[in-house]
């Protein structure tokens, strides 16, 4: 991914107005993100703790979504499995994220969901530069550039339903 700038990441976002957008906590350290080892940019408001934020490249232009989730999480020993770059998490390492269509049906209140990684470092964990806690990761037979292709097919599967 490209690395972006705060103006470029608050005109991305498709399912909330130009305002929500200038208010939003946009992180503070842009310049030491990983960007070649991320198919987005991901990240949770500091000062909501029910919301997170994703950036991701579509078709050459960013296309950013705001995320909601649950507050409570589950067990320690509850597993469950992110749906967009497939790693195994215990405990509330996966969330359900929802994301509040674009457009007129979002104004209507329709929203779809997708459980994720809470940590949003989907990214890190398709190419192995992350190990989720205290889980022994599933061995695939798929090379890193397959899981990277399946992480960012997920991702995108995901934007087109928000964008409708």
């Amino acid at each position: 991914m490209k690395s972006l700038t705060e103006q470029e990441i608050r005109a991305s976002f498709v399912n909330c107005s130009k305002g929500e957008a200038r208010r939003l906590a946009v992180p503070r350290d842009l310049d030491q993100r990983p960007w070649d080892d991320l198919d987005f940019l991901g990240w949770r408001d500091p000062g909501a703790p029910d919301r997170s934020y994703l950036v991701a490249e579509r078709d050459g232009a960013a296309v950013g979504v705001t995320l909601r989730y649950p507050a409570s999480q589950r067990g320690f020993l509850h597993r469950s499995m992110c749906s967009l770059c497939v790693t195994t998490h215990s405990g509330g390492g996966v969330s359900l994220m929802t994301a509040r269509k674009a457009g007129p049906a979002g104004r209507e209140g329709n929203s779809v969901g997708v459980y994720m990684c809470t940590d949003l470092a989907c990214s890190l964990y398709a190419r192995g530069r992350k190990v989720p806690d205290s889980v022994l990761r599933m061995e695939e037979s798929l090379t890193v550039d397959e899981r990277i292709a399946r992480t960012t097919g997920n991702l995108f599967a995901f934007l087109d339903r928000v964008r409708g």
